[in-house]
C-alpha cells in the first residue's frame, strides 16, 4: 500500500514563536511534504527554511504584507481558500487563525493542530488590553464581526483537532462545537540541564504585548525590590522600561546559546499572563527551575504548584507579590523539575501526533 499525499498548512513565516516550532516537528514526520503558508520572510526564518518546500499564497505579493495583521486580516480568508489542495490525502494544518480554513475534497482528511482559536477574534477584549485603538475600533468591530462569522463557518472543514492545552480545547469546543484530543506542542528539553549554580535574580521570557502581562511583573518586582532580568522585545518596551524600578534589567533578544544559562541560574521563572500553552516556563523547568504562574491557560497542564512552582491568582500584582513570598519560603526538588519536564519532549510530541494521524 502506497504512501498518503501530505500536505502542511501554516498561517504565516513572517517570526519564530512555539507555532513555527510545531511545524518544524510536523515537517521532520512529513519532510517531502509541501508547506502551504500566506506569506513568507526568508530573512527573518531559520536558514534551513530556505531548502523547504514552502509555497504561498497571493498575499505574498502585496506591498503591505509587512504590516501584516494590520491591513491584511480581512484577506487571509480568501488566500487559504484559494490553495488547490486536491492532490492530497491528508492535509495538517498548524493554526491559530487562519489555515485551518483550507478546503479540501472528501477524500483528504484534514487534521488540525490548534494552537488557539483566533484570540483577536473571540477574546477581543483581553487581546486588545492596553492597545491604542481610538478611532480604529469602529472599523475593527464589523470587520471582526465578519472574521467571527468565517471563522465557525470554516471550523467545520476540519475532520480532527488537536489541541495543544486542555484551555485549548475547552475554547474550540466553546467556539465551534467540536471536540479535540490534547497532544502538548514540541519543547526542546534536551537544550537545558538543571544548573548547581543559583543566582538571586528572577528571570522572564517574553514578546512585549500587553496579554502577556509583563507590566505586572514589573510592578511586582520593583515594589518588593528584588532582580528581575526580563528577555524579550515589542511594542511595550518603552512602556515597561518607563515603570520598572532598579532592580529590574532589560536584556532584549538574547540568543539560544546564552539563554538555557540565564534560565537555568535563576531563582524562578515568572509567567503572569494567560499562554495558550507556554512553552518557555516548560523550558524554564526543564532546566530544573520553578516557575511562579497565573493559575489559567497552559500553566493549568504543565506546571504542579509546590512540585514544580507556585501558581497565583486573581492576576493582580498583590497575587504575584504574595506568590513570590510564598515561593521563598518552599524548598524545591530541582532534578524531580528537570524530570517533569521532559513528558513535553519534542519526541514525545512527535509520537502522540503520529498515533493521533495513524489513527
Amino acid at each position: 500500500m502506497s504512501s498518503p499525499s501530505v500536505a502542511l498548512v501554516h498561517d504565516f513565516l513572517v517570526q519564530m514563536g512555539g507555532a513555527e516550532k510545531v511545524l518544524e516537528a510536523l515537517h521532520e514526520l512529513y519532510p517531502q511534504a509541501p508547506i502551504y503558508t500566506s506569506v513568507y520572510d526568508p530573512a527573518v526564518m531559520p536558514a534551513e527554511y530556505r531548502s523547504w518546500d514552502i509555497r504561498t499564497s497571493s498575499l505574498q505579493h502585496w506591498p503591505a504584507r509587512g504590516k501584516l495583521h494590520r491591513t491584511m486580516l480581512p484577506f487571509y480568508p480568501m488566500a487559504f481558500e484559494g490553495f488547490d489542495l486536491s492532490a492530497y490525502d491528508l492535509v495538517i494544518s498548524s493554526s491559530s487563525a487562519f489555515a485551518k480554513g483550507v478546503i479540501t475534497l472528501p477524500h483528504t482528511r484534514h487534521v488540525c493542530y490548534m494552537h488557539a482559536p483566533m484570540r483577536y477574534v473571540w477574546m477581543t477584549d483581553t487581546y486588545l488590553k492596553g492597545e491604542r485603538v481610538g478611532r480604529f475600533r469602529r472599523l475593527l468591530t464589523p470587520m471582526l464581526h465578519y472574521l467571527r462569522l468565517w471563522d465557525q463557518v470554516s471550523a467545520s472543514r476540519v475532520d480532527t483537532y488537536v489541541a495543544n492545552s486542555t484551555a485549548v480545547q475547552q475554547r474550540i469546543a466553546k467556539f465551534y462545537r467540536r471536540e479535540a484530543i490534547v497532544v502538548p506542542p514540541p519543547v526542546d528539553t534536551s537544550r537545558f540541564a538543571v544548573s548547581e549554580v543559583r543566582g538571586d535574580y528572577y528571570i522572564a521570557v517574553s514578546r512585549f504585548v500587553p496579554y502577556k502581562r509583563m507590566d505586572m511583573a514589573v510592578d511586582a518586582m520593583t515594589r518588593l525590590g528584588r532582580p528581575l532580568k526580563i528577555v524579550g522585545t515589542g511594542r511595550q518596551a518603552a512602556e515597561l522600561k518607563r515603570r520598572a524600578g532598579p532592580t529590574v534589567e532589560f536584556l532584549g533578544w538574547v540568543d539560544n546559546a546564552r539563554l538555557p544559562e540565564l534560565v537555568a541560574n535563576a531563582r524562578a521563572f515568572l509567567m503572569p499572563g494567560e499562554e495558550d500553552f507556554g512553552i518557555a516556563p516548560v523550558e524554564a523547568n526543564a532546566a530544573g527551575r520553578p516557575v511562579i504562574a497565573y493559575a489559567a491557560g497552559g500553566a493549568l497542564d504543565t506546571q504542579v504548584d509546590g512540585v514544580t512552582g507556585v501558581l497565583f491568582a486573581p492576576q493582580t500584582v498583590e497575587a504575584l507579590c504574595a506568590a513570590v513570598e510564598r515561593f521563598e519560603g518552599l524548598t524545591f526538588d530541582h532534578a524531580a523539575i528537570g524530570r517533569h519536564a521532559r513528558q513535553f519532549d519534542t519526541e514525545q510530541f512527535k509520537s502522540r501526533i503520529r498515533a493521533v494521524i495513524e489513527s
